[in-house]
């Protein structure tokens, strides 16, 4: 069986991009959150920070100027860091009681890194997840046939996302350098930031994940030009943040590898 000859290592995003096909299991979560504070907010509003660990990610939610706008109003003063936390304080045991129930791998995933693993490839992964909600999801991922070399979960570097300090610390974790010779594979733009950061190369994954948002159902159900209108937007939109290659999802992922491993031969980096 051919092996790869330069690259060594692929770091994975897991929801979107392993698991949880649409990314939802935030989604909900963050609008219940929110509304336990007097404050409604929409699916869509809650995606855009997608990627960041979760603190950052209510955060950002505040800063958005017409959430920040309704929370002055429903409390009569702008946000504070102690909001955030109180908010926080809701959303990660929420987060934690739905996190198995969406951790159905996304298909291919299983066949996929077993293929890799064949090849000699170390497979990691970073997460805005924290380990209490990574702990729900590992073992249901297991059974399924997805299981990782690393994983580096929010919290457990000095810096999130977009900073390169999850992957390094991955990539030492599995005793593999140099960077150029890994590939990190996200669904949002901030995952891919985190990979160009690292000095890896970048794939992003677009149907599977939060840049498209829809579940298979809901997906197969959409009309063919408004299907065709979303996916070009959300290969945009990981295009725009620095992917090398964006894929649908991760079913589609060996080709590219191999694309990359021959650049590399050529001497091409990332």
């Amino acid at each position: 069986m051919q092996s790869f000859r330069h690259l060594r290592a692929v770091i994975f995003d897991w929801a979107g991009t392993l698991v949880d096909y649409g990314s939802r299991a935030p989604m909900g979560v963050f609008v219940e959150a929110f509304a336990q504070f007097g404050v409604i907010i929409t699916i869509e509003e809650a995606r855009i920070p997608m990627g960041m660990a979760k603190r950052p990610h209510i955060a950002a939610l505040l800063a958005q100027p017409r959430i920040h706008e309704a929370w002055r109003q429903r409390h009569g003063a702008p946000p504070t860091e102690q909001d955030i936390d109180a908010i926080y304080a809701v959303f990660v045991p929420k987060n934690v009681s739905v996190a198995s129930r969406h951790a159905d791998i996304i298909p291919g995933a299983a066949d996929v890194l077993a293929a890799l693993r064949q090849r000699g490839l170390k497979i990691g992964s970073t997460t805005g997840y924290t380990r209490e909600i990574m702990n729900e999801i590992l073992p249901v991922a297991a059974r399924q046939g997805v299981s990782v070399d690393s994983l580096v979960c929010s919290g457990e570097t000095t810096e999130g996302r977009p900073s390169p300090f999850m992957v390094w610390h991955a990539l030492t974790q599995m005793n593999v350098w140099p960077t150029r010779a890994t590939v990190k594979v996200d669904d949002t733009p901030i995952g891919i930031d985190e990979g160009i950061n690292a000095g890896a190369w970048t794939v992003g994954v677009a149907l599977s994940g939060n840049a498209f948002g829809y579940a298979p159902e809901e997906m197969a159900a959409l009309p063919d030009l408004e299907f065709a209108a979303k996916r070009a937007a959300a290969y945009a939109q990981l295009t725009a943040a620095g992917a090398h290659v964006v894929i649908d999802s991760v079913a589609d992922l060996l080709p590219v590898l191999w694309a990359f491993d021959g650049r590399m031969a050529r001497g091409e980096h990332p």
